[in-house]
């Protein structure tokens, strides 16, 4: 464990940031209530590392590096109270993680999804101090940590069909519909969450509206996207630790609703209900890699818990040697996956994937940087424009304020940004930074900007071009950095993760152009 954690933080410090680290990179730096794409939290974990670490690739990503341990240390003491101090279960709940690609080394690639799962994992754990106490004020601290969750990501109301049948199910749910407790939790969670409530009520419910997209299209069947989202869970889950961990869990849902017991359902149900969800929508859209990694560490306690159950139980003398044979190949066989991706990404030279890789397919941005900035001394230009929310981001980070970056559309986003600095913009000579063939999106005949080209430049990941980009003064124009919501300038764009065939555009991008996925 000490090991894994010291190898992602070596990954953590030396791999350039991502579009979407960089993205929320951006949000750390703003004092606002909330976002459109996210709720704050992600935005507060990084301004968390960046304090003690500066504006580094690990000040971005250390927090990303605590929650796993924090996860870690909470799964270990649910399994560890469960068992009743089993220790060999202990190590089990710790190891699983760390086989698996996603927790073992990708949490620490910062992202909205690693700030939601500690606290997902700790509203679990008070639950199960719930129910070996029987003390109701253990409702408030999972009152607390939903809504903290729910400040995280908005997909955590997808563990509420767990806690419900957590209470509703056992025979104890007359005690709890009476108390006044589980009411209580449930107000503290709002309380918690207000922040994003009181930033929608000012914005016409931008973020609903903007995550409701997703819940409410439909497209057509397509086995595609379900084969995409089955073996991206198997990628990052683990090829042996997935089928693993959704046997445990079927098994913990049988022992849970034939004994009525609350732990066993409620551990089951937090995985069985998003991944059904999951995959039922996977028939008709593609699933984002990470919308699904919040479920699996209650996968992960119910294998080791259940490990330590079936010699008990009545089951053959074969099937429980099968089971803890398999748990025990999954942390094996897990882990050496997990460093021959870190040796591949850290030491190999090659691209072994081509275009798409997928941290290839966000890296070399930083030559982008450098001729940008050389453009801007050579012109006398004094601000960057960009058209998508990514090439924004990256020359945010890589230019570090030197001059203002502004995506002069999808103003929607920054609403409530601070002022970038429109003393340096208004009436002055700008550089666009456009990735082709966005460069000549329509919205340009609606500007009086007059641009001139002036280079292309060639983003590649060891040997292999990912995109290209054109590099353009503009003058005689000045963005309107706060447009009404009804024009072009201020709506955000297409998803495409809600297109079932997402086209292979120039340089190997996966997405068609003038569109652009949002941070899933």
């Amino acid at each position: 464990m000490v090991a894994m954690t010291a190898m992602r933080l070596v990954y953590a410090s030396v791999l350039d940031l991502r579009t979407d680290e960089a993205y929320y990179w951006t949000w750390s730096k703003e004092h606002v209530l909330s976002f459109l794409d996210h709720p704050p939290m992600i935005a507060w974990f990084i301004r968390f590392g960046t304090a003690i670490f500066g504006d580094t690739n690990l000040g971005a990503r250390f927090s990303g590096i605590v929650a796993m341990l924090v996860m870690q240390l909470l799964l270990a003491d649910i399994v560890r109270r469960v068992t009743a101090n089993n220790v060999r279960a202990v190590i089990l709940a710790l190891l699983l993680p760390e086989a698996a690609l996603y927790y073992g080394l990708l949490m620490a690639k910062v992202a909205p999804d690693t700030a939601m799962i500690p606290f997902a994992v700790a509203m679990l754990w008070s639950l199960v101090r719930l129910a070996q106490s029987n003390d109701g004020r253990w409702w408030l601290a999972t009152g607390l940590f939903a809504g903290l969750a729910l400040l995280s990501k908005f997909t955590t109301v997808m563990l509420a069909p767990a806690v419900l049948a957590f209470a509703l199910v056992p025979d104890w749910r007359w005690r709890w519909l009476r108390s006044p407790y589980p009411y209580l939790a449930a107000v503290i969670a709002i309380a918690v969450f207000s922040p994003v409530l009181i930033w929608n009520a000012e914005h016409d419910w931008a973020s609903f509206r903007f995550q409701a997209v997703r819940a409410t299209t439909e497209g057509a069947f397509s086995l595609r996207t379900l084969g995409e989202f089955v073996g991206m869970q198997f990628g990052l889950v683990g090829f042996v630790l997935l089928p693993v961990t959704l046997f445990g869990t079927a098994l913990t849902a049988w022992r849970g609703y034939r004994k009525r017991e609350p732990i066993g359902i409620l551990l089951s149900m937090a995985v069985l209900v998003p991944f059904a969800y999951f995959l039922w929508k996977s028939l008709t859209l593609r699933v984002g890699d990470t919308w699904p990694m919040f479920l699996w560490p209650a996968g992960f306690a119910a294998v080791a818990i259940n490990v330590t159950r079936m010699p008990f139980e009545g089951w053959s003398v074969w099937l429980v040697k099968s089971t803890a044979f398999w748990a025990r190949t999954a942390v094996t066989s897990g882990i050496a996956f997990v460093v021959c991706v870190f040796l591949y990404y850290m030491v190999v030279p090659w691209n072994l994937t081509g275009h798409t890789d997928p941290i290839g397919t966000e890296a070399g941005y930083e030559l982008v940087a450098a001729r940008t900035e050389a453009q801007l001394k050579a012109t006398g230009a004094t601000w960057v424009a960009t058209t998508d929310y990514r090439t924004y981001a990256m020359l945010r980070w890589f230019l570090r304020g030197r001059v203002p970056v502004v995506e002069i559309n999808e103003r929607g986003r920054y609403q409530g940004f601070a002022d970038p600095g429109m003393t340096m913009i208004r009436d002055h000579v700008g550089i666009y930074v456009g990735r082709e063939p966005e460069n000549n999106l329509p919205l340009w005949n609606e500007t009086t900007a007059v641009r001139q080209p002036l280079e292309r430049v060639v983003r590649s990941w060891r040997g292999t071009v990912m995109d290209t980009y054109s590099l353009e003064k503009i003058s005689g124009w000045t963005p309107d950095l706060s447009p009404p919501p009804d024009t072009t300038f201020f709506r955000w764009r297409v998803l495409v993760m809600l297109l079932p065939s997402p086209v292979v555009g120039e340089g190997g991008s996966r997405k068609p152009p003038g569109f652009h996925s949002r941070p899933a």
